[in-house]
């Protein structure tokens, strides 16, 4: 049996058992083929979009339902490609906080928060940005099931505090607030109290004013308890900003250098 033959066999079977992704070693495994053979009929598959290579060496079957993206959605195979790549991942800012109902508009790329840096993904339809934060193990995360199996995002709490440190990322300080003025409504104090004492000082501030500003006002007090046992210096509201003007909100010990509007 040729190799083509033999390989779409093999991922047939895989499909069979649930699994829309595997790795150039396992093809080479299981068929037992050469390389050049084995590359060649890859090749030839992805070129009519049976599959796509969102990373050397790793690759998903793509249904006919997904050929127009040219990618199965990002949710469905990081899991399979965090586990390839054997690093801990997490779903995390405005792609966390759409899982909770507030992306106030549909993220443009999918963010996964790893510990090291890595190239974003362009895979068809599909960007993904990796987000490095070498500290991730300590943010707490929950699960969620797809049609491919299960994945890892941040809770409500941690997602709000990552916004306010990721900013940059998330659209700036607008943006965020619009999001958060949504998140609010999943975030629990207390959840809330525990992640803040494991959280920078300074985005914990910056959260703290931005609630106060929403009118959140139970769950600034949360943070301000927090910080009522840490020692707290003066920090802009947005980071890096180059405004000269600012003026200091003393309850916060923030230096508000920008005018904050949202969206709704």
């Amino acid at each position: 049996m040729c190799v083509r033959t033999n390989l779409e066999t093999y991922l047939y079977e895989l499909q069979a058992h649930g699994r829309y992704s595997f790795t150039f070693r396992e093809v080479q495994k299981t068929l037992g083929s050469s390389i050049v053979a084995a590359q060649a009929v890859l090749r030839r598959l992805k070129k009519k979009k049976h599959i796509a290579s969102p990373f050397r060496g790793f690759y998903l079957i793509i249904p006919p339902e997904y050929r127009k993206l040219g990618c199965l959605p990002p949710e469905e195979f990081i899991p399979d490609l965090m586990f390839h790549l054997g690093e801990p991942y997490y779903v995390a800012l405005l792609s966390s906080a759409s899982l909770f109902g507030a992306a106030h508009q549909h993220p443009q790329v999918f963010q996964v928060m790893v510990q090291k840096a890595h190239r974003k993904i362009i895979c068809g339809g599909v960007t993904i940005q990796f987000v490095a934060r070498h500290d991730m193990h300590n943010t707490p995360v929950s699960e969620k099931n797809t049609s491919r199996g299960i994945f890892l995002f941040s809770t409500a709490e941690a997602t709000a505090l990552e916004l306010i440190g990721y900013m940059h990322q998330c659209g700036g300080i607008n943006n965020v607030t619009t999001v958060l003025m949504e998140l609010c409504e999943s975030i629990d104090g207390e959840q809330l109290k525990q992640i803040a004492v494991l959280s920078p000082v300074s985005w914990v501030q910056r959260l703290g004013y931005l609630l106060s500003f929403i009118g959140e006002n139970d769950l600034a007090k949360v943070l301000e308890n927090v910080l009522s046992c840490k020692k707290i210096f003066p920090v802009s509201l947005v980071p890096y900003s180059k405004a000269v003007k600012s003026f200091r909100n003393k309850k916060w010990n923030i230096l508000v250098n920008t005018k904050v509007d949202s969206d709704i």
